[in-house]
């Protein structure tokens, strides 16, 4: 149960930040459903390795590197899901800041 409810507030955080982003462009809930899902995927298998693979850039950039590797996973999940697009870096950095805040704080209240 508590995977459909991630599952949900990951969809909503995605739907925040798509209509509050001029340079996200969302085909409709399924698209959602499938950037959230796929973003999940992403955030628990490849990112763990990028992070690891880039903590030499990461240091010598104060941490500043870690929005670029961010940047990174959603200019992939903008490859792989066909009803998304994501118009340019400052778009795809605000996208995930949206995200990961939204999701954070709907996580801790239904938590």
């Amino acid at each position: 149960m508590s995977l459909l409810i991630r599952l949900v507030v990951n969809t909503l955080a995605v739907l925040l930040a798509a209509n509050l982003l001029p340079g996200v462009i969302l085909d409709g809930l399924g698209s959602a459903i499938v950037v959230a899902i796929v973003l999940g995927l992403l955030n628990t298998f490849l990112k763990p390795v990028l992070q690891i693979l880039a903590l030499p850039i990461t240091i010598m950039t104060l941490g500043l590197f870690y929005f670029v590797v961010n940047v990174f996973i959603i200019y992939l999940v903008d490859f792989l899901v066909a009803g998304f697009d994501v118009g340019g870096f400052i778009s795809a950095l605000l996208f995930s800041l949206i995200v990961s805040v939204v999701s954070a704080i709907l996580g801790a209240i239904l938590d």
